[in-house]
């Protein structure tokens, strides 16, 4: 993707995410070669460790591969893994930088409870442990400049493991349907008027509110909040259905004048809804048009859970780069993000410390 002289974009963040296509394709390959994991007796049950973009991966995992699994899965965003982590356990372990000090630490509790651990990381303290340890290491390319440029290289090689194992059977295949949807949606969105472009135009400097349903659309609304976020720089908000229909729904009653000023209503479709959420989508649609300042449609395309999940995943971060764009906002650095982590790793004199990335 060649971007224009007038974007700003100090660390390559446009030309990475119109390189998805190739880097899950990458990261699929990669994984194949990783040994040492645990036989398909020997997993009782499945934990992904990660924040941020990195977390997200464990979002990717339960939408598209926990539905088919035989063992439960479980997605931890903190410090502590849960208490059943043990012999049992295979736990992933999810860091674009390996020094975050949440990952590490909970990483180091499920390793010294006995669990089987696979590190996913580009550097760092986890990737040193995974070397004291005596663990697989998937390496997260250093080439890539920013977590949230890392989608596929992070998310992708857990399924390629999980299918190893005998756990998700068929990943490969999804994969490869993930790598066709990509290279054809990044084809268009190289275009001039494409839906990325244009839903960003239609969003302007209102705030989206993303509605989508449970699953995959779930991981997608929340994956579009936070590239929102990240690269705009901008305010976000998501919700999923049919849960947004007992709560949220009753909330746009009052204020009417001030929300359809503010905030766009950014609904993403895909093809695995259950019949009555695509039935709640038209009525809250339908409720909420005129406290709204734009309701846009983002619909999915591709075979397969993850071929949708990503698609609408790519689309979302073309419409926050498209975001920034507008607004002369540099996408790729996130100084507040750094500033509360060099806080918390290195106390109140930590402010000009070398940052640490999801």
């Amino acid at each position: 993707m060649t971007v224009s002289p007038a974007v700003v974009d100090s660390r390559g963040i446009w030309d990475a995410t119109f390189g998805l296509p190739e880097q899950v394709a990458a990261a699929a390959e990669a994984a194949r070669e990783v040994d040492g994991l645990p036989g398909h007796d020997d997993v009782e049950n499945v934990v992904v460790l990660g924040m941020g973009d990195s977390g997200f991966v464990g979002d990717v995992l339960t939408a598209v591969a926990a539905p088919f699994m035989p063992v439960p899965v479980t997605v931890v965003k903190g410090y502590v893994p849960p208490d059943y982590v043990g012999t049992g356990s295979l736990v992933l372990a999810v860091s674009f930088s390996g020094d975050t000090e949440e990952t590490v630490e909970a990483a180091t509790a499920a390793y010294e409870a006995g669990a089987a651990l696979v590190v996913v990381s580009g550097g760092g303290e986890l990737v040193r442990l995974s070397g004291e340890w005596d663990v697989p290491l998937v390496p997260v390319p250093v080439s890539i400049p920013e977590a949230r440029t890392a989608l596929g290289a992070m998310a992708v090689p857990p399924l390629v493991l999980l299918e190893a194992i005998g756990l998700f059977p068929g990943a490969q295949q999804w994969i490869d349907l993930a790598v066709d949807q990509l290279s054809r949606r990044r084809d268009q969105l190289g275009r001039d008027g494409n839906v990325a472009e244009l839903t960003a135009r239609r969003i302007g400097r209102t705030i989206p509110l993303v509605h989508s349903s449970q699953d995959l659309g779930a991981a997608a609304a929340l994956r579009w909040k936070c590239q929102i976020n990240e690269s705009a720089k901008s305010p976000a908000f998501w919700n999923v259905h049919p849960e947004l229909c007992h709560n949220e729904v009753a909330g746009w009653g009052l204020n009417g004048d001030a929300t359809r000023q503010l905030i766009t209503l950014v609904n993403l479709r895909h093809d695995a809804e259950h019949p009555q959420v695509s039935r709640r989508f038209d009525l809250v649609t339908e409720a909420l048009r005129e406290v709204m300042a734009d309701v846009v449609e983002v619909r999915a395309a591709g075979e397969g859970d993850l071929a949708q999940l990503l698609d609408l995943s790519l689309v979302g971060d073309v419409v926050a780069l498209h975001l920034a764009g507008s607004e002369g906002v540099d996408p790729g650095p996130v100084p507040v993000v750094d500033d509360i982590k060099h806080v918390l790793a290195a106390g109140d004199d930590a402010r000009t410390a070398p940052a640490n990335r999801t």
